[in-house]
């Protein structure tokens, strides 16, 4: 993407030019770079009939000072082209490398018509010929050059938009994929939103997939940081899981491959994830849990409160610890249950204006609250990142990932 000129201090007109110009006239800035062939600029008015402010540079490096977000247009006497036998479009080149967001005019001699269709190829928005120079062509082609620049970068800008809005669909593809239960009787629901100061997804990811020894298997995770690079980690991270799962690894063997992984794709050793994984045996009854430096899931059963599940054997992140270990816990869940998986987004909102943060307790009561006015499913995710929202006064800052597995 092109990168504005950085803000000047705006230097006084030259004394060859017009003075005490209003201050919401158009300004050009005229860059002579070959003494032999300087010219007058003719005197014009905008549309407003203001008159246009001139600015002259006598080289790039004068030009390179006046050149600030006050110019509209600059204005490119070529040299001749056999001037120094240098390259004939070279100061065309450098000026649209300093000032990549402005409209550019190129001025060439009469007999150099050829070096002139050059030079808007290259990426000058007209031209003109010294000869033909009068206050009504100049100014009407200014006029038609910004235009034509404003017109150049908002397609540009809508094409970097449909390009993200594309990769954003598929990184979310890749993140948040469609699970594998058939045949396992259990229900699936789960909720993402990106946090509000980015346009890309986030790290966040999960995944649930069901082994061909009824055994199904349900990952959450979250990678730091956010952005493209981190989402594409997340892409790899749940890919590699899918594929570990089913080819027969689990627990503690799975989760030091997932970081074998991690280590070898991060782009800086900074980087780690967390990592929940729960396996639920085929009569649905019990689970296997491991956390890597990852929040508790949430149990929910009828005629009980909510509780979270033990986190006293809880391991480390992914990528912080060489050689680490995550132990397995294995718990009792019954006949009918529902479990709730979730990113740290869901808990570290705001609570009102101050600076307490919602936690894990938070949570938990929220949750109790829509269980107990008889939500389930899709309705009780919906409520409770509603009520999360709702108590952080709009949108989270991090992203958030939800999944919820039911049985009975």
């Amino acid at each position: 993407m092109s990168v504005p000129v950085p803000r000047q201090r705006e230097a006084p007109a030259p004394e060859a030019g017009p003075a005490a110009l209003p201050d919401n006239g158009l300004t050009l800035l005229v860059i002579e770079d070959d003494p032999s062939g300087a010219f007058n600029v003719p005197e014009m008015l905008d549309t407003e009939g203001n008159r246009v402010r001139i600015r002259t540079a006598r080289n790039l490096t004068e030009a390179s000072r006046l050149l600030t977000d006050g110019v509209q247009c600059i204005l490119l006497a070529l040299p001749g082209p056999d001037h120094d036998g240098a390259d004939s479009l070279a100061a065309l080149h450098e000026v649209l490398r300093l000032a990549p967001l402005h409209a550019v005019l190129v001025l060439t001699a009469e007999d150099d018509a050829e070096r002139a269709a050059e030079a808007v190829r290259v990426g000058a928005q007209d031209f003109l010929f010294r000869g033909e120079l009068d206050g009504r062509i100049l100014s009407r082609a200014i006029r038609y050059a910004v235009e034509r620049k404003r017109s150049d970068l908002a397609q540009r800008q809508l094409t970097e938009s449909r390009l993200r809005a594309q990769e954003n669909a598929r990184l979310e593809r890749g993140l948040l994929p469609t699970p594998l239960l058939d045949g396992s009787g259990l229900r699936f629901a789960a909720r993402y939103r990106p946090g509000r100061s980015r346009a890309l997804l986030g790290g966040d990811f999960y995944d649930t997939v069901r082994t061909p020894d009824g055994t199904v298997h349900a990952m959450i995770g979250d990678v730091c940081g956010h952005g493209p690079d981190e989402a594409a980690l997340g892409v790899e991270l749940r890919i590699a899981w899918r594929a570990l799962t089913f080819a027969g690894l689990c627990g503690d063997q799975l989760l030091g491959t997932l970081q074998q992984v991690l280590e070898n794709e991060r782009a800086d050793d900074e980087i780690f994830a967390t990592l929940c994984t729960v396996d639920i045996a085929p009569d649905g009854r019990r689970a296997g849990v491991c956390l890597a430096g990852h929040p508790s899931p949430l149990a929910i059963r009828p005629s009980m409160a909510p509780r979270l599940l033990p986190t006293d054997e809880n391991g480390p992140a992914l990528g912080l610890l060489p050689n680490a270990r995550w132990p397995r816990r294995e718990v009792e869940l019954g006949g009918a249950w529902s479990l709730m998986m979730y990113t740290d987004g869901l808990i570290e909102g705001r609570v009102g204006t101050g600076v307490q943060r919602l936690g894990q307790e938070g949570m938990v009561e929220i949750v109790a609250r829509q269980v107990a006015e008889g939500r389930r499913g899709e309705d009780l995710l919906d409520a409770t990142v509603t009520e999360v929202r709702s108590l952080n006064g709009g949108e989270l800052t991090d992203d958030l990932a939800v999944l919820l597995l039911d049985r009975g």
